[in-house]
């Protein structure tokens, strides 16, 4: 079962953003990076954590369906949660939605139904857990209380 949406602000900036004046497809990726780096992070763990354990998150699927443009200046939040969780594999599913400053409530959001604004792209990353040479490891043996805190979400 797929865990409580963590949201995240974001305001297009002009660098985003292509002739058209739309955020460039490619961005959407990067923000769907933002929005499970601060997941993360709202866990009490960083990247950075992580990683002195000798452990590597790699994306190995992405999947990105486009609704609607982001346009420069509009205020946007990326949501984010997990969706499945395993030993050896993590899936997140994500969304970005424009917002008005006035939708915008920082926290968690239980349900899609639940998340304010409209939706603009959604889709997800799946990721494998791997050591420093990049062979798959049991996060639930290298870090385990970190795969007891992943489990409680």
């Amino acid at each position: 079962m797929a865990g409580k949406w963590l949201v995240h602000p974001q305001r297009v900036r002009y660098q985003e953003t292509d002739q058209m004046g739309v955020v460039f497809h490619g961005n959407y990726v990067t923000w769907f990076e933002i929005g499970r780096t601060e997941w993360v992070r709202a866990l009490g763990v960083t990247y950075r954590d992580i990683e002195e354990n000798g452990l590597l998150f790699p994306v190995i699927d992405l999947s990105v369906s486009y609704e609607l443009p982001a346009k420069y200046d509009d205020m946007v939040i990326i949501c984010t949660r997990m969706k499945n969780l395993t030993p050896l594999r993590m899936e997140f599913e994500s969304q970005v939605r424009k917002v008005t400053e006035a939708d915008y409530k920082a926290g968690c959001y239980a349900s899609s139904e639940e998340l304010p604004g409209e939706l603009l792209v959604h889709g997800g990353t799946k990721h494998v857990w791997v050591n420093e040479t990049f062979k798959p490891v049991r996060l639930s043996k290298v870090m385990p209380e970190l795969y007891e805190k992943l489990q409680m979400m």
